[in-house]
């Protein structure tokens, strides 16, 4: 029974953190890769502007990433996601 358990618990853990997205203000390239739409440039370009102006408060803020615009946004759709505390520790930090 406790392996079933466990089994239920790991299997809906990783689905909900699946569903969630990608955080983009945590990300690695490979993660951000990973993502349809996203390539290597584009992936590199997300994390050098979070590197230069710091984390993104929300999804949206990705067009103001050069080679990221509407097209790309509405493609990404929710594979991508800003999680509350990365973004709030942000605002905390400055």
């Amino acid at each position: 029974m406790k392996k079933i358990f466990l089994i239920l618990v790991v299997f809906f853990g990783l689905n909900l953190s699946v569903l969630a997205g990608v955080d983009i203000n945590t990300a690695s390239q490979i993660d951000l890769e990973s993502v349809k739409g996203l390539g290597p440039v584009k992936a590199k370009a997300i994390i050098e502007y979070r590197e230069k102006y710091g984390m993104f408060k929300s999804v949206g803020d990705l067009a103001n990433v050069k080679g990221i615009g509407v097209g790309t946004l509405r493609q990404l759709g929710d594979q991508v996601s800003v999680q509350e505390e990365t973004a709030s520790n942000e605002v905390k930090a400055h």
